[in-house]
Order: structure tokens, then C-alpha cells, then sequence
């Protein structure tokens, strides 16, 4: 779609710069006869549709799809960047400047005079530089002849350019065509033009071609009329050339221009210049011009951008993003969780510095806090990201420390406390660390607190201007060092506000009455000509108890039985759902409730390629950018909406992603996980009929046009009949109503309650809502014409509800008008009829001119298509082919190890084989050695039971025979008691008695004598016998154990012997013995 409000999120390499628009909307175009214009610039090819009056007076428009630059002069509004009648230009001014504009260049040829051939004019020859000034310094360094133009505007002029020629290109954003004439018209341009390009800093902007002489303009092209840009490949003759398509005014032709400079690296600049503006929107290019001006590369000022994110553990065994409170811009904290300190560090303007390392990861309660209050936190990781454009620290956080007490106590619930972060980087050409400091608010909730699912964005951020002084080097601590700068200073952005606000008195208070002046009311912001930015407006998450009260009691009843809706749910919801409630129930409301299959789905399909990759990038970075979860180029929001349309792209081949899908998607990702606003998405495309406006040339969208013209014939007939008058038909402001859901330009709190009546009653909801906006702002359209009348629409309708109270009217106007389904089904069969009318009626000329353009059309689209597919291919087949080296290397590598396996599997089986043997012997081994330990356990029992039966034999024995002693003992005591002679000489015990008279010498002592002696033998004797006895037994067991080896010996002889004959006979002979035996 060819507008300035297309401009979105661009794809940008070194080669080339592109604003690919998406194709999806369908072409409803104004007759060309009632277009008024001060010049015939239009042509047959404008006039595409036909008006049709029935008998009853109705008007509509019924055509097919048309160009993209007709479509977006309709539907203007779905984009978020202003109109072409934002800059004083509508429908007809538009085409007349564009045809103003492009007439000082031919439409296929070079810039000669007219009827000379630029293709077979010989190259200019000589050296050219290329300075670069901006349009402020051209301005002042001009002439100041009458041609020369006053710049309005912030751009970049390149003098001493060679404007090497157009021509017409069929494929204006294929760069292999881009390439394919820029080579053309560079080896065959004879008469080049010495030309001065001026290209805006700014989307809304103009790229114009000046004489370098004079400085008039020779042509202009708007920046959204530029489609491509591109520059030569390096290597080639056309590395010093760039060039960009452009669409003509009748969207039929499309241009490529070609430029020549020597300068390489000044080429690289102009294709940088393209893309800034077309990446730049004019809301921030004029904040920028109005604070500061733009840096040069050799500033002593460098500016970091530093954004901290908060993690926590969510008990999965993972750290997730904490949310941020809306309302209060406070991170919500839960008391007693482990957490991670995520800081990532950019520098977005100057000569990029090197980051070095991280010096230190600091953290501590409150505001204003000394550097000695600062505690280190322990570093996780530190480094560039994947991109390499940010530097990123994490750290470990544990808030149970005594330190960090004061952020792990729950915080009152009206009430939050101030935390400070700081992190230390080392910069390489830096003398000293450099430290940035983040002041954030936060509260602290308690662990089993409910989080809903947040749609502020999870991050702070803040930026950082670091100014530095060029140190010489006598001032450096070492002359081989690294370090060039110093730092004079470091500020953040509040604190360099808070300073301008203090340097500036006059806009202070100067007395104790004097009052600080209001923003301005909504009713003055309406005369300002800047749209509605899409996702703005905030909506509270505040509840009256009652109401929820109301709701917890219907939820808890719908779940016990999801399949029937409760009875006064249309009621509550014609009131607005609670927004702390909504994404619950838009899930139960869209039937959703049990969707785990769509789930996997989902996960499934974000990893497949989309067709439309490009167009969804394109539209993410325009989708909401008033919202903090959004508008972050890369951030969380961005990257969920991606994924959502991705998915839904692949999952609807019929459809695809269709532009506006975006702020759908979005409305519900604010309120639930991804996966689950994937599965919501889906049903209102299917369920609720939303995909049917995009299917058969919009067929559908084109019967609601009709019916909403029809209901306003009846609900609103004066404002029906102005329109009528002034030639303002509802395709041309309803568009985006029916194709966004009113999501794309109104307030988040009226967006979000036209889902709620959407999923409750229908999409027949989008009827009400839009009777109700033109029934509320009649008076003001009556007095509108058709310029106003649009303008009316785009600025400040939407503006009008951003309060509260409006919406909340307008809506209670909505739900109270009845617009019966039987009444809608009338006016589609009218259209119906009507249609089948004007194609009888069409003259055949006709219908083969808009089927002629329609092919065209369908096979440029199906020509780009083409290309992208030829680029793919080519992609895959290198792709796979490297894959299949891989892969055959990959096969190479298993075979080889397949062999090798394959002979340690034989190894293996030998040493299985050898182990089993040795096993087997050692198996036999093991049990002959028990056998043969048995056998001896065996006999030394044996021995040991015959050792000691001989000892209780021997025991018997020597008790018998001191038994017979004593017997002979008394014997003789007793004869000697009745012998008189020898009674004298012992006494009752048996001893001798002393000898009582005088003894004859040497008696007693001979006596003792003989005593001794007979003692002595007799213990001889004793001692003799005992060795005797202990000789005898010792004989006895060598006799046994001889026998019993004897015994062994003569079993394993036999045992040798026997044979199974010899078994045999020998049980024969034994059995003939018994019986012989027994017979005797």
C-alpha cells in the first residue's frame, strides 16, 4: 500500500533498503469523474468502480481489486502514521502534487531533453567528491535565487551526484531486477545529469532533486511513494551506483532511478539517509529537532541506552520477567523469591565505544543512596547479545540477605519504595569505570499473590548522556594505552530534564498564588491534526467489590457447566467486563476452555516459515506504539505479536496474515499468554465470520458497506443524505472498522469493550458501534465536506473517547439500538440482487478492462512472488546441498564406525568364548577342590573322632588302674596295721613316723634314701608309660591316615578302571554272589 503511513519496520542491509507493503486490503476507489483536480492527471485506469443508485436511493460501490496506492487513499486509517491529508494534501491534491512533482523527469527515459535516448548516451568521465550538509546549510550556502526552495523540513543534501536515468521496472522490489537496470542504464547513459539529492530525515518527507547550480528542484518523490532501495554490489562496475523504485501516480507503472557516485563509502551513506527516514516517524523527528540538535561522529557526546529487567523464580526450576504496574510504573515483587538482576547497556548515537567487562553488579533499597550503601551482587554472565549490539549483565539476587530486607517485606497496598541498581563497565578507550545508576519503584506483594497477566512492558529504561574530553597524550597514564577520553560528565534523561526545568524560572510558579497551568482538555486536543497513535489510553485494573463480587459468583457458577452461557451474562457484559477478569473470560466466552491440542499447535507452527514474513515484520513495529508493551523494537510485546501472526499466517493458508490481524492480535495478547490469544484469534477468524471479509475479493466486507449504508438510510437519514450529497460513501471511513474491530486508531478502554460485546454477541456488535459513533457526531459531520468529512473521521473522532465518560456514553448508546438479524439479512440479499443487477448491466468492455487490470495486478504480485520463490529456491538448494555433504560426510564418519564396531563385536565374542572356556575350567577346578576338601574335612572328623575315643579309652584305663592302686593301697595299709612291728613305724595316714629313741646311725636317713629313689623310678616308670601310650596313639592315627590314603588311592584306581562293562560286570558278579548267598 503506497502512503507514508506504510512506512513501518524496513529491512535493512548494506545492500538494500526496502518498504515492502502488505497486499491484503481490498480496492475501493472513488470514480474518477468526481474527483475534482486543477490538472487531468488521472486516467482511465483510475476510474475502477461503478456507482449504482437503486429506486430507493441507496449508493454503493462495487469493484475489484485495485492498486495499492487507490486502496490506501481508502483506507488510510488502518495505518498509524498521518494521512497525505495530514500535510494539506487529500485525495485529489495528493495525485495533483504527485503529478507537479514528477514531471520534470520523462517516464521511462534519463533526464535529457526530450527525444534523446539516455540508453545510448556514452558515461560521463572525470572525478566527482561528495559532501554532505544538511538542508539548513544548503539553505544559507545557496544563492538565494528565486528557484531555490526553502527547506521545511530536517534533511540530508548530497551534492555532486550523476543521475545516470529511469526507466520502468515490472518488479519494483525484486533487487535482482533493481540491479539488472542500474547496470543497464549505467553502461549505456551517453548524456548524465549533474544533479543534488536532498533525502528527509523524516517519513512524512520529500527526496528532491536539485540543479546543483541553481538549487531549483528539478522533481520530488514523497517518501511513501519510494518502494525500494538499493545500492551495487562491491566487486562489480556498479559499486559506486544506488538507485530507487518509485510508484507512479496511476499505481500502473513503477519507476526505478539510478545514481552514480565514486565515493563508496558515501554511497553506504545514502542508503543509511533512506532507511533513517524511512524507519522515522514525524512526531519524533520533530521532538528531536526541538531538544537537541543531531550529533555529528566526532561529538564529544555519546548516549546509552540502559534498560533493567527484573527476574524471578516462578518455582518451575526458571527465571521469568517480573510485571510492571501499569498505573504506578512500580515492578510487583514477590516477597521470599530468589531473583536476577538483567541489565542490558546500548549506545545509540556517536562512534560506538568498546565495552571491555563488567566492573561490578550493585544493589540497594531506597533513593539518593551513598556509594557506601551500594552491596555487590554476585555476577552470572556477562557479554554481547546474539545481535551484538547490546551488552548485557546478569546477576543473582538473593532477597533473604539482611541487606536487601527492606525490598522483601510486603509493601502496603496504596503504597512503594524506591530501589537503586548500579552497574560498572570498564570501556576500553575510557581512562576510568563508568557507572550508571537506575532509580526504580517496586512493591513487594506476597508470594501466593495472584499475578495477572501484565500488559505494561517488564523492563525500565532509562537514557544516559555521557559526555567525554580527548585526553592528549602527555595526559595519558601510559603512551601505548588504550585510553583516549576522560569523563567530564554523565547524566540521565530525568536528571537533565529536572535540570532544564530549574534553569528555566520562567515557566515556575513566581508567587504563592500563582497556579500551574492544566494539560490541555480533550476538546482542545481535538483541533490538533495528529491522529489517535493506535494502543493509546489507559485502563484501570480498579473494581468496585460489588461488581466483582457479582463476577466471581457467575464465573464460579459457569464452570460447573461451561457449555451453556449463564443467563445474565449478556447483562454484565453490556456493562464491561472487569479488565482484572477479561482474559478469563473472552477465553470462556470464545470457547477456548479446553484448547491443549491448539496449544501444541501453536508451538508447532512458530517454527515453520511463514510466506508473509515480511509483511508481519513490517506491520509489528506500527502495531500499538502508544503502548509501553509495544513499542520496544525487539522487546517481549514484539516479539509475541510476531509469533502470533506468524502462526495464524501458516495455520489460514487461505487467508494468511491480512494487514489490521496485528491489533487484534494485540488487544489479546495484552490480557493472556500467547498461546492462548493464538487460540481466541482463531475462533473469532473462523467462529464469529471475521475471515469471510477477507475471502472472494472482499465480497463480504463490500455487503457490509451496503448494510451499514442501508441502516444509516434508516436510523440517520439526514446524515445518510449529506453524505449522499458531498459524494462520501462508507467504505472510505468504515474500512478499518470492520476490518480491525475499531482497534487500529480508538482508545484501549472503548477497544476493549467492543471485544467484550464482539465475543459475547457477534460481530452484528460492529453495527451498533458504528451507528452510534456517526449518530453522536452528526452535527459535526453535516457541516464537514468530503475533505473534512475524512478528516473528521481520522483525528477527532477517536480523539473524542480517549475520556472515559465519553466511551462509556457511546457505548450505552451502542447496546441500546436494536438491529434485529432479520433486518441484516434484507439488506444482504438487496446487495445481492444489486449486484447481479450491475453485472448484467456492465458492458463487456468494461468488465475485460477491469479483468485485464486485475491480471496485471495479480501477475506483478505473482511476478514478485516468483522471485522470492526463484531467491528461495536457490537458498534451499545450496541449503540442501550442503546439508547432503554434510550428510554424506556424516555417513562416511558412521560407516567407518559401523566397521569398527563391527570387529570389536567380533573381538568381543572371541573374548566371550575364551572367558567362557576359562570359566568352564574354572568351574571344574573349583569343584574338584571341593570335593577333595570334603573328602578331607571328612577324614579329619574320622581322626579327630578315633583321637578322641583312644583318649576316653586311655582316660577309661588310667582311672581303672589308679583305682586297683588304691585297692592295693588299703590292702597293704590294712596288713600293715595288723602287723604290730611295722603299725609302730607308720602312722593313720601312711606316713613314717619319726623314730622315738635313739635310732641307729644312718637308719632314717637310708631310709629317705630308698624313699627318694623308689619315688624317682616310679615317676620314671610314670613318665615312661605316658610316653609309651602317647606313641602308641600317635601310631595308631598315622596307621589310620595311611589306611585312608590307601583307601583313596584304591577308589580313584578303581574308579580309572571301571568302564561301563566293567560296571556292568561287576553288578553281575555281585548280583550272582547275593543270590548264590542266599541259596546257601
Amino acid at each position: 500500500m503506497d502512503d507514508k503511513g506504510s512506512v513501518g519496520k524496513i529491512s535493512v542491509s548494506s545492500d538494500s533498503v526496502s518498504t515492502l507493503n502488505s497486499e491484503d486490503f481490498v480496492l475501493v476507489s472513488r470514480l474518477g469523474d468526481e474527483t475534482p483536480s486543477s490538472t487531468n492527471n488521472g486516467s482511465d485506469d483510475e476510474k475502477t468502480g461503478l456507482k449504482v443508485i437503486s429506486e430507493e436511493g441507496v449508493s454503493f460501490k462495487i469493484v475489484g481489486n485495485g492498486s495499492e496506492q487507490q486502496l490506501q487513499r481508502e483506507l488510510e486509517d488502518v495505518l498509524m502514521d498521518p494521512s497525505v491529508a495530514d500535510t494539506g494534501l487529500g485525495p485529489e491534491t495528493g495525485m495533483e502534487h504527485l503529478g507537479d512533482g514528477d514531471h520534470g523527469l520523462p517516464t521511462t527515459a534519463s533526464p535529457a531533453p526530450p527525444g534523446t535516448d539516455p540508453l545510448n548516451t556514452p558515461p560521463p568521465k572525470g572525478e566527482m567528491v561528495l559532501p554532505v550538509q544538511t538542508a539548513q546549510e544548503n539553505e544559507s550556502s545557496s544563492d538565494g535565487s528565486p528557484g531555490t526552495p526553502i527547506p521545511d523540513e530536517d534533511s540530508v543534501v548530497f551534492s555532486q551526484l550523476t543521475y545516470l536515468g529511469c526507466a520502468s521496472v515490472n518488479a519494483p522490489r525484486s533487487e535482482v531486477e533493481a540491479l539488472r537496470m542500474m547496470s543497464i542504464l549505467r553502461g549505456q547513459c551517453q548524456l548524465p545529469l549533474d544533479v543534488t539529492l536532498s533525502v528527509p530525515g523524516v517519513s512524512e518527507g520529500t527526496v528532491r532533486l536539485l540543479d546543483p547550480h541553481t538549487s531549483t528542484e528539478i522533481a520530488n518523490y514523497p517518501i511513501y511513494k519510494i518502494l525500494f532501495c538499493v545500492r551495487g554490489h562491491d566487486g562489480t562496475p556498479e559499486s559506486d551506483c544506488f538507485a530507487f523504485t518509485e510508484s507512479h501516480y496511476n499505481a500502473e507503472i513503477f519507476r526505478i532511478h539510478v545514481f552514480r557516485c565514486q565515493i563508496q563509502e558515501a554511497v553506504s551513506r545514502i542508503l543509511y539517509s533512506f532507511a533513517t527516514a524511512f524507519r522515522r516517524s514525524a512526531k519524533k523527528a520533530m521532538l528531536l529537532s526541538q531538544q537537541t540538535a543531531p550529533l555529528t561522529p566526532d561529538s564529544n557526546l555519546f548516549t546509552f541506552t540502559v534498560c533493567l529487567e527484573i527476574k524471578e523464580d516462578d518455582g518451575k526450576g526458571t527465571f521469568s520477567a517480573v510485571a510492571k504496574d501499569k498505573d504506578k510504573q512500580s515492578f510487583k515483587l514477590r516477597a521470599g523469591m530468589d531473583k536476577k538482576i538483567v541489565i542490558y547497556v546500548q549506545q545509540t548515537s556517536n562512534k560506538e565505544l568498546a565495552i571491555e567487562r563488567c566492573f561490578g553488579l550493585l544493589l540497594s533499597p531506597g533513593k539518593n543512596v551513598k556509594n557506601s550503601d551500594m552491596h555487590l551482587l554476585d555476577l552470572e554472565s556477562m557479554g554481547k547479545s546474539s545481535d551484538g549490539k547490546s551488552y548485557i549483565i546478569t546477576g543473582s539476587w538473593n532477597p533473604n540477605t539482611p541487606q536487601f530486607q527492606a525490598v522483601n517485606e510486603e509493601t502496603p497496598k496504596d503504597k512503594f519504595m524506591y530501589m537503586t541498581t548500579a552497574v560498572d563497565l570498564v570501556i576500553t578507550e575510557v581512562e576510568e569505570p563508568v557507572r550508571f545508576l537506575l532509580e526504580t519503584r517496586v512493591r513487594v506483594c506476597a508470594p501466593n499473590d495472584r499475578l495477572f497477566w501484565p500488559f505494561s512492558k517488564r523492563s525500565y529504561t532509562e537514557t544516559f548522556y555521557l559526555k567525554l574530553r580527548q585526553m592528549d597524550r602527555k595526559e595519558r597514564k601510559s603512551p601505548a594505552s588504550d585510553t583516549l577520553y576522560e569523563v567530564v560528565s554523565l547524566e540521565s534523561e530525568m536528571e537533565r530534564e529536572k535540570r532544564k526545568t530549574t534553569a528555566s524560572p520562567g515557566i515556575l510558579p513566581t508567587g504563592p498564588g500563582a497556579m500551574v497551568p492544566s494539560p490541555p482538555e480533550d476538546d482542545e486536543e481535538e483541533d490538533n491534526d495528529e491522529p489517535l497513535l493506535s494502543g493509546s489510553g489507559d485502563v484501570s485494573k480498579e473494581c468496585a467489590e460489588k461488581i466483582l463480587e457479582t463476577w466471581g459468583d457467575l464465573l464460579s457458577k459457569w464452570h460447573l457447566n461451561l457449555s451453556v452461557r449463564p443467563r445474565q451474562l449478556p447483562a454484565l457484559v453490556r456493562s464491561g467486563v472487569p479488565e482484572a477478569l477479561r482474559g478469563e473470560v473472552w477465553q470462556l466466552l470464545a470457547g477456548c476452555h479446553n484448547n491443549d491440542h491448539q496449544v501444541e499447535e501453536y508451538r508447532t507452527l512458530i517454527t515453520k516459515e511463514s510466506p508473509q514474513d515480511s509483511a508481519i515484520t513490517r506491520d509489528i513495529n506500527r502495531t500499538f506504539p502508544a503502548h509501553d508493551y509495544f513499542k520496544d523494537t525487539g522487546g517481549d510485546g514484539q516479539d509475541s505479536l510476531y509469533k502470533i501472526c506468524k502462526a495464524y499466517s501458516v495455520y489460514d493458508e487461505e487467508i494468511g496474515y491480512c494487514q489490521g490481524q496485528s491489533f487484534l492480535a494485540a488487544v489479546l495478547l495484552l490480557h493472556m499468554p500467547e498461546e492462548q490469544a493464538f487460540s481466541v484469534l482463531v475462533k473469532i477468524m473462523f467462529d464469529y465470520g471475521l475471515r469471510d471479509l477477507f475471502k472472494q475479493n472482499f465480497e463480504d466486507l463490500h455487503c457490509k458497506f451496503f448494510q451499514l449504508e442501508r441502516l444509516m438510510q434508516e436510523y440517520i437519514p439526514d446524515l445518510y443524505t449529506h453524505f449522499l450529497n458531498v459524494g462520501l460513501e462508507a467504505h472510505m471511513y468504515a474500512s478499518q472498522w470492520f476490518l480491525t474491530l475499531f482497534t487500529a486508531k480508538f482508545p484501549l478502554y472503548m477497544v476493549f469493550h467492543i471485544i467484550d460485546l464482539l465475543l459475547c454477541e457477534g460481530i452484528s456488535v460492529i453495527f451498533n458501534v458504528a451507528l452510534a459513533l456517526l449518530k453522536t457526531s452528526k452535527d459535526d459531520l453535516i457541516q464537514t465536506d468530503f475533505e473534512g468529512a475524512l478528516k473528521f473521521f481520522r483525528v477527532p473522532v477517536p480523539k473524542r473517547y480517549r475520556s472515559e465518560e465519553n466511551a462509556k456514553r457511546l457505548m450505552e448508546l451502542a447496546c441500546s439500538m436494536k438491529i434485529s438479524q432479520k433486518k441484516l439479512k434484507k439488506f444482504e440479499k438487496e446487495y445481492h440482487t444489486l449486484r447481479e443487477q450491475q453485472e448484467q448491466q456492465e458492458a463487456p468492455i468494461e468488465r475485460y478492462e477491469r479483468e485485464n487490470r486485475r491480471l496485471q495486478e495479480a501477475n506483478m504480485r505473482l511476478e514478485q512472488e516468483n522471485d522470492d520463490l526463484a531467491h528461495e529456491l536457490v537458498s534451499s538448494k545450496i541449503a540442501l546441498r550442503k546439508d547432503l555433504d554434510n550428510a554424506e560426510e556424516k555417513a562416511d564418519a558412521l560407516n567407518k564406525e559401523l566397521l569398527m564396531t563391527k570387529q570389536k563385536l567380533v573381538d568381543s565374542e572371541d573374548e566371550k568364548r575364551r572367558l567362557e572356556e576359562e570359566s568352564a575350567q574354572l568351574k571344574e577346578m573349583c569343584r574338584r577342590e571341593l570335593d577333595k576338601s570334603e573328602s578331607e574335612i571328612k577324614k579329619n572328623g574320622s581322626i579327630i573322632g578315633e583321637y578322641k575315643q583312644i583318649c576316653s579309652q586311655l582316660s577309661e584305663r588310667l582311672e581303672k588302674q589308679q583305682t586297683d592302686t588304691r585297692g592295693e593301697l588299703e590292702k597293704i595299709r590294712s596288713k600293715v596295721e595288723g602287723c604290730e612291728k611295722c603299725s609302730g613305724l607308720f602312722n593313720k595316714e601312711g606316713r613314717v613316723r619319726a623314730a622315738v629313741g635313739s635310732a641307729p646311725p644312718g637308719g632314717p636317713e637310708e631310709t629317705d634314701e630308698e624313699k627318694e629313689g623308689l619315688k624317682n623310678q616310679l615317676r620314671e616308670m610314670e613318665l615312661e608309660l605316658a610316653q609309651t601310650k602317647l606313641q602308641l596313639v600317635e601310631a595308631e592315627c598315622k596307621i589310620q591316615d595311611l589306611e585312608h590314603h590307601l583307601g583313596l588311592a584304591l577308589n580313584e584306581v578303581q574308579a580309572a578302571k571301571k568302564t561301563w562293562f566293567n560296571r556292568t560286570l561287576s553288578s553281575i558278579k555281585t548280583a550272582t554272589g547275593t543270590q548264590g548267598k542266599e541259596t546257601t
